[in-house]
């Protein structure tokens, strides 16, 4: 097996899919890892795909120049983000402006990227994306856009703003903009899939997922929650224990405080301003001049942080996650086509008896709801 990067070690960003002139690259995805493969036969040697590869190849980084914790000053886009609601007010500020934003939403069973230059249709971007996601067909258009004068946001995952910037070059780097969301790692959109397919869904006909929200969580409408109030799904709970990230995540070298881009965002855990907690507050990261004047243009609430106290409380900053220490043997009963449950059940036995007992007390409570962050899976119907 010949592959553009290091075995197991691709980010699945999928930059070299589209830089091969001769359709010569096929993404492997196993679910402990991904590899990007290459065609032998249909092979040129032009070394394109290694030579995009964000994997094979630095991109320059730099240390922050301010850091501010803070929240969008609309009350409606802080309700609907995860945290504070930065990437959806600077989005909703660049696109007032002019720009066009390129960014992750949930379309058809697939988390892949999209652009949108109408503010009324921004908020299917919004929400945090437990599960790895397909920048698939955007290198090539976000370049052409760039070359015909256009002004470009791209909100993505660190490894995912580096292949970006790799294949647009610096030759077109002025208009592009660029904020990473600061990652824990990602599984493999296999496992999601499963899950819900376990649970009774079929993701190619789910209209929307929720991986996290801030609201009442009594059932409205067609949202369906997969777990009671107060209950964490298994899926939800493997991510965040990093249980199911594929092999790269734990190897990520922009899992540091240098960053990618103009700006990072990700949650000010610990934050001292403990009223504005349950609203949610993000950390914002600044690394350039354009991630000031985004800044600037999306009129948020800044206040100050404490960049040792904002590093201490985000692993990410500093290092990759390290894996579960059953991580593997629970890949391999993946692998090998257990359920998900029965696999973590094997690994984690305790975990899952709690959580029973977790699901019949919030049976037993009277109605209600939660002011807060949920981490729990729902989903919406079409």
């Amino acid at each position: 097996m010949v592959t553009v990067c290091e075995k197991d070690q691709c980010a699945g960003c999928m930059a070299c899919l589209e830089v091969c002139s001769k359709n010569a690259i096929n993404i492997k995805d196993s679910i402990k890892s991904y590899n990007a493969i290459i065609d032998e036969k249909r092979c040129i040697n032009c070394n394109a795909c290694r030579n995009v590869c964000q994997v094979n190849n630095n991109v320059d980084v730099s240390k922050p120049i301010i850091w501010k914790q803070g929240w969008a000053s609309d009350v409606n886009i802080r309700k609907k983000s995860s945290s504070g609601g930065a990437a959806a007010a600077i989005a909703r500020s660049f696109v007032e402006n002019g720009g066009i934003l390129c960014s992750c939403c949930f379309s058809q069973g697939e988390f892949v990227f999209d652009f949108e230059d109408d503010i009324n249709k921004l908020a299917r971007f919004s929400g945090s994306k437990y599960v790895k996601s397909n920048p698939k067909g955007i290198y090539k258009k976000i370049k052409q856009l760039l070359q015909s004068g256009k002004k470009i946001l791209f909100i993505g995952l660190p490894c995912q703003v580096a292949a970006v910037k790799r294949f647009v070059g610096k030759r077109y780097e002025e208009k592009l903009y660029t904020i990473d969301l600061i990652c824990h790692g990602s599984p493999s959109p296999m496992l999601l899939e499963r899950f819900l397919n376990e649970k009774g869904y079929n993701i190619k006909q789910i209209g929307n997922i929720e991986f996290r929200s801030k609201t009442n969580f009594a059932l409205k409408g067609k949202r369906i929650r997969l777990e009671p109030v107060g209950v964490q799904d298994l899926y939800t709970y493997a991510f965040l224990t990093c249980m199911d990230y594929t092999d790269n995540c734990y190897r990520c070298k922009y899992a540091r405080l240098e960053r990618v881009s103009d700006i990072s965002i990700g949650d000010s855990w610990g934050s001292d301003i403990k009223e504005e907690e349950k609203k949610g507050i993000s950390l914002v990261l600044c690394q350039t001049e354009k991630g000031m004047d985004l800044l600037e243009q999306s009129k948020m609430t800044l206040e100050a942080v404490d960049l040792e106290s904002a590093v201490a409380s985000n692993h990410q900053l500093k290092h990759p996650s390290k894996p579960a220490v059953k991580r593997d043997k629970f890949i391999t009963l993946l692998q090998k086509g257990k359920r998900f449950d029965l696999s973590f059940f094997m690994c984690h036995p305790k975990v899952v008896v709690l959580k029973q007992l977790d699901r019949i007390n919030s049976h037993l409570k009277n109605g209600g709801g939660y002011e807060g962050i949920s981490y729990s899976i729902s989903i919406v119907e079409k």
